[in-house]
């Protein structure tokens, strides 16, 4: 993660203070339950707890200490019995390392997850202030980047709504699965702890309990996870691409706010550009590229290995980091988004009806014209359209087939521009009630 696209509230997760914090909590609360159980001394659980509560960790000096020994957690748990004394040789008792790094790990993304919840609320909440604004205001739908249909702004952006609704729900989903607790030792045999102090831990962490741990959390849950994650950023980089093709020249439809004193290039001063949803665009391509790694992380030899260790240190940090500023930044670029309905109506103006041709098909077969004798009538005058001889609704009027097919009463109700738009209201109640 760099500074660039990190939120401070997201980072602060994954500091290696807020890391060892939480080293220690799993332990205290450790050592709390075995004390409960008879297992080391009361007094002893107190003191780790109130000396160990106060301190302050010196990332430095645990880092010194893992240059020497090797291995994060001993250095912590060396660091920790300098501040403790005497009473921290009952710390870590029958636990091993993967029990405080996995389940570690489970609350920094259970508490990234929330923020990401958050964020998406924080979105949805854009798209749906924004969707009202625009239910009716009409636009051109284009499939294949061609002029399909009419449709509203407001149900493109009630789409993006409804999509990152689910996201909503696959992140829920996806913190539920991923946020489990495993102390239950070398192999996770449970053979040097008792399985209570585990699920106090548990609880104390906010998390479930592991049913069965080895020595590792199963990978699959993050996996899962950070599958999860790319299927959101996807969903960013749609609207994101949508944007962008509205903010086209030829398009101008809708585009990003230009702030006073911006500049949008350095050698052309009429330039104002999409820069945050082609940013947007780039930083969902990393965090797509995070889930590959992680479902290669679940094939671990045997009871466990440390493949994945290298692994996780990078991607649970950059892809959360990285979505939690992304879905920031959209919401942003909703919220302050220039929509321009005077050229959605030019645009769609722009083929002289062109975009009736289904109406007017529809209105044929109803007259009794075979699909097939329909289809081509109508395709005909819109050929002819295309090739600019004639405005499309003037064409079909004036052809002697369709004259002779259906009445002008029928024909002229196939131009009727409210018709494409009848169930805006019916979407909207899907997609809002």
């Amino acid at each position: 993660m760099i500074p660039r696209y990190s939120r401070p509230e997201m980072a602060n997760i994954w500091s290696p203070e807020t890391k060892f914090r939480i080293w220690f909590e799993i332990e205290a609360h450790a050592t709390e339950a075995m004390a409960d159980l008879g297992t080391i001394p009361q007094e002893a659980a107190r003191t780790i707890r109130e000396k160990g509560g106060a301190a302050v960790f010196d990332v430095d000096r645990i880092d010194e200490i893992e240059r020497e020994t090797k291995h994060d957690v001993i250095a912590f748990l060396t660091h920790l019995a300098e501040i403790v004394g005497p009473d921290a040789r009952f710390v870590h008792q029958g636990m091993t390392s993967s029990d405080v790094l996995d389940t570690t790990l489970a609350v920094q993304l259970a508490r990234a997850t929330d923020l990401l919840i958050s964020d998406v609320e924080r979105l949805l909440a854009a798209l749906k202030t924004r969707a009202m604004e625009h239910k009716y205001t009409p636009t051109i739908g284009r499939s294949h980047g061609i002029h399909a249909e009419p449709t509203t702004f407001g149900l493109k952006l009630a789409q993006a709504y409804a999509e990152f609704d689910r996201a909503r729900t696959r992140l829920i989903t996806a913190r539920e699965e991923v946020a489990t607790c495993a102390i239950s030792g070398a192999v996770g045999t449970f053979a040097h702890i008792d399985p209570r102090v585990e699920t106090h831990v548990a609880a104390q962490m906010g998390l479930k309990v592991e049913p069965v741990s080895t020595q590792v959390i199963p990978r699959d849950r993050h996996a899962a996870y950070f599958a999860t994650l790319g299927v959101v950023a996807s969903s960013v980089e749609r609207l994101a691409t949508e944007i962008r093709h509205l903010q086209r020249t030829e398009v101008g439809e809708a585009e990003e706010a230009f702030g006073k004193g911006q500049k949008g290039s350095s050698a052309m001063p009429h330039k104002k550009n999409p820069v945050l949803t082609e940013n947007l665009t780039g930083l969902a391509r990393m965090v797509r590229a995070y889930a590959l790694p992680a479902m290669e992380n679940v094939a671990l030899w045997h009871e466990r290995d440390i493949s994945h260790s290298s692994v996780e240190r990078m991607i649970g940090p950059d892809a959360t980091v990285t979505l939690d500023f992304a879905l920031n930044r959209l919401a942003g670029v909703v919220e302050g988004l220039v929509i321009k309905p005077e050229r959605m109506a030019a645009n769609l103006a722009m083929l002289g009806g062109l975009f009736h041709s289904q109406q007017v098909l529809l209105a044929l077969t109803v007259a009794g014209v075979s699909r097939e004798d329909a289809y081509r009538m109508v395709q005909r005058n819109a050929m002819r359209a295309h090739a600019g001889e004639g405005r499309f609704k003037d064409l079909i009027m004036a052809d002697p087939d369709i004259a002779v097919s259906i009445s002008p009463e029928a024909l002229a109700a196939a131009f009727d521009e409210k018709a494409h738009l009848r169930n805006v209201d019916v979407i909207f109640d899907r997609v809002f009630a």
